[in-house]
């Protein structure tokens, strides 16, 4: 059989990975002398992804316990397919780094497709400045140290952390999203009941989530080590500042002219206000800080947020991270480019300038692509420039011109 490399086979769209895959099922098969019965969405699903990443793991055989029929055909498909590949491994086609996958599965308690949860939203701090444009977490997945600075064309950002808990990461952030998207969710109902005459009233400063939310939204699993880290997080967010000086705003004092500078928490106060029997945090209460919260409740009916693909939470690396925030917000439904020098800086990656390269570098040519969007280098004048472009926008523009 001549297969697609794992580049290819990321290329395709969704249809047509499952189209090359009941072909290649139909292949084997055929060889094998036994008949064929095409896969499932469900056994497509799991194909698709050990196709991708060659792991076992993600087969997940041990679900197929009580269907022998459908186990045992998975297997005969994940042995065929890896015994034609592995000759081609090193030769034709790069290895990629497996330690860390650029996304990861998720949990097996994950609830996503099953409850209620209030679209996901980013937002920005004023009309005209988002933190989108830039990280305003630490690019660790531990935690971060010391202060960022950003010296853009419009304003300078300091991010600056707490000085025993350090700055927030990139996944304690996750809990801000859920934050602005449950408070986006409450606008949404106050503004519905204020247009049936119900005089409700503005949505609440203060959340009160349960720690089995935020997590079941962040797509986390729900084990000890993840409600110990939750707490660390709330500590780490609460201790970050951003602070803001816009260039492009100047107004008259007594004094003389002063630019506008203003300095916010991620979060504001927050306290642990049950425990489970084991000690485990329960149920917390949150208090919204002003700049989230006047972002999104605006009496305009025009609040200045912006949705994620829930598969967001999934990306594992903190550059990643990055990387889909700005497309989202800079390329949005059409396509955006960044020069490395202009990423670096925006990024405030610790990293040196050419390792920093190779880590945008890994991110683009990794199996498994960022939600939404595919990023691409292209020649620059002086160094490569990174092309974000909106999967769904392309796939529309080449469809138009085929049709035209």
């Amino acid at each position: 059989m001549h297969l697609k490399t794992r580049n290819e086979f990321a290329s395709l769209t969704l249809h047509e990975k499952n189209e090359y895959l009941q072909g290649v099922a139909q292949q084997i098969f055929h060889i094998r002398g036994e008949e064929f019965v095409p896969l499932n969405k469900d056994l497509l699903s799991r194909v698709r992804r050990f196709y991708s990443r060659r792991s076992y793991a993600d087969l997940n055989l041990e679900n197929l316990a009580s269907e022998p029929c459908a186990k045992n055909l998975l297997e005969i498909l994940a042995e065929s397919i890896r015994t034609e590949l592995v000759a081609k491994i090193g030769c034709s086609e790069p290895q990629i780094k497996s330690e860390q996958p650029l996304v990861r599965q998720p949990p097996l308690n994950d609830a996503q497709l099953t409850f209620f949860v209030p679209s996901i939203h980013d937002a920005p701090i004023k009309d005209d400045f988002n933190l989108m444009d830039i990280a305003p977490f630490a690019l660790s997945k531990t935690t971060g140290e010391g202060v960022i600075r950003y010296e853009l064309k419009d304003s300078i950002i300091t991010v600056e952390g707490g000085a025993e808990v350090g700055l927030a990461t990139a996944y304690d952030y996750d809990i801000v999203i859920n934050m602005i998207s449950h408070l986006a969710d409450a606008t949404r109902q106050y503004r519905l009941d204020d247009s049936k005459g119900l005089q409700p009233t503005l949505p609440p400063r203060v959340y009160r989530p349960a720690a089995s939310e935020i997590l079941k939204f962040c797509r986390r699993e729900l084990g000890g080590k993840q409600y110990e880290d939750l707490e660390r997080a709330l500590d780490r967010l609460q201790a970050t500042r951003i602070k803001i000086t816009n260039l492009t705003t100047i107004r008259e004092t007594i004094k003389g002219k002063r630019r506008e500078t203003e300095s916010f928490p991620l979060i504001g106060r927050y306290k642990v206000v049950t425990r489970t029997t084991q000690d485990r945090i329960d149920q917390v209460e949150i208090e919204i800080p002003n700049w989230v919260y006047e972002g999104v409740v605006k009496l305009d009916g025009k609040p200045s947020i912006l949705t994620l693909n829930p598969d967001y939470f999934l990306v594992t690396r903190p550059i990643a991270k990055f990387l889909y925030r700005l497309a989202r917000k800079a390329a949005g439904q059409t396509e955006a480019k960044y020069s490395m020098l202009e990423l670096h800086k925006r990024s405030g990656s610790k990293l040196p300038r050419h390792k920093f390269r190779q880590a945008i570098r890994e991110i683009v040519e990794a199996a498994v692509p960022l939600p939404d969007y595919d990023l691409s280098l292209i020649d620059g004048e002086t160094e490569p420039v990174l092309r974000m472009v909106n999967r769904a926008s392309a796939k529309n523009t080449v469809f138009q011109s085929v049709s035209e």
